[in-house]
């Protein structure tokens, strides 16, 4: 998946000894995003924890955010996202100062962005000023050749964590899997190993 890949880019990475933050934009209510990627200072707003809170940018700082589902940023957010990839800083809501930071960011989307664009629902200079490099991660239904490999290593790991003995797949279940189009992807593949491993 999306996670596995950026969190290998992390590893892979200069930053690795260093943060790596992944948030799902989609699951973030849309009034408690910019608190949570940029933080807030102490009376920002009512409830707001005293002593302020400190946002998942500057928790990122020389390391890695993950931005998934960045096609369901709000617009508004996009232009403080913007800002910040511009600046290098950020101001918490409420806050006066400036904090530098020092992020590599990765973004990834199920949506096309161009489309996403074309319709006023993403801004272009965020596509563009994102778009430094573009990996396509092509569905599980169009690498075959993972589909097993996947489902084996799954298979062994979970059998080592339930304690088990060595299982393999039945010459049918095979077949299954190969002419099945995994709409769930390698999550898909995950549970329903998981639960054929438990239920054996």
């Amino acid at each position: 998946g999306k996670d596995v890949i950026a969190q290998a880019m992390h590893n892979a990475s200069s930053r690795r000894n260093h943060p790596y933050i992944a948030i799902n934009c989609a699951a973030l209510p849309r009034e408690l995003i910019a608190s949570e990627l940029f933080g807030y200072d102490e009376g920002a707003f009512t409830g707001a924890r005293k002593g302020g809170n400190i946002g998942k940018f500057e928790l990122a700082d020389q390391g890695t955010i993950f931005l998934d589902e960045i096609g369901d940023m709000p617009l508004d957010l996009q232009a403080s996202l913007l800002r910040v990839l511009e600046e290098k800083t950020i101001m918490r809501l409420g806050g006066t100062k400036l904090i530098p930071i020092n992020v590599r960011i990765i973004a990834a989307t199920n949506k096309d962005l161009e489309t996403e664009v074309k319709c006023n629902r993403f801004r272009p200079d965020l596509y563009y000023r994102l778009g430094v490099i573009k990996i396509t991660i092509p569905p599980l239904r169009e690498r075959p050749n993972d589909i097993l490999l996947l489902a084996e290593k799954f298979i062994a790991r979970l059998c080592q964590r339930l304690g088990k003995p060595p299982m393999t797949l039945d010459p049918e279940v095979v077949d299954a899997f190969l002419q099945y189009d995994w709409p769930g992807n390698i999550r898909e593949i995950q549970n329903i190993i998981e639960g054929a491993t438990q239920l054996s």
